[in-house]
């Protein structure tokens, strides 16, 4: 234990030796901070009022303002979710089985782009079939009904969403 004490301590006290302040020549940096901040911006390393402003566009929304999460999140409202990610753009739910435990199906919806388009959503269905408790076989279904379906809901939801918010900023 003692060990470990005097690690930890002797680590401190040499990480704070390495940290040392920069040196600078009073000669060549200018006492007055007038004259410092316009040799910074002649060096490049100032910033603006423009950039603190809004210089910076951004194109992050919250996810309360983007229809095509909102609607998808309300479309999908039945399932158990598993990973639900608005930065990553991202929503999996759980495996899901209605009336016959042996089949559950897994629905991935991936948003490529906030606008309301049927190209902003990529929508992957596993199915899971078991013949019995430790033999289940997994299966992508590719262009299926379930996930064609969910997509036109979603894009419907969305553009429903999108048409409320914009008569209301109109209000």
């Amino acid at each position: 234990m003692k060990i470990i004490f005097y690690s930890i301590l002797s680590l401190l006290i040499l990480s704070c030796n390495a940290i040392k302040p920069k040196k600078v020549d009073t000669r060549e940096t200018p006492v007055n901070a007038q004259e410092r901040a316009r040799k910074n911006v002649k060096e490049g390393k100032g910033t603006s009022l423009k950039d603190l402003v809004g210089g910076r566009g951004t194109t992050y929304e919250f996810s309360t303002s983007n229809p095509m999460w909102r609607a998808s999140l309300e479309i999908l409202d039945f399932l158990p979710f598993s990973t639900v990610d608005y930065s990553g753009g991202m929503i999996i739910t759980d495996w899901y089985s209605e009336n016959n435990s042996n089949d559950a199906i897994k629905i991935t919806v991936r948003f490529l782009a906030n606008e309301v388009r049927s190209d902003s959503l990529k929508i992957s269905v596993h199915k899971k079939e078991c013949k019995s408790n430790m033999n289940c076989q997994t299966n992508l279904l590719k262009n299926s009904t379930i996930g064609n379906e969910l997509r036109t809901s979603i894009i419907r939801k969305a553009a429903i969403l999108e048409r409320e918010s914009k008569n209301k900023k109109k209000k």
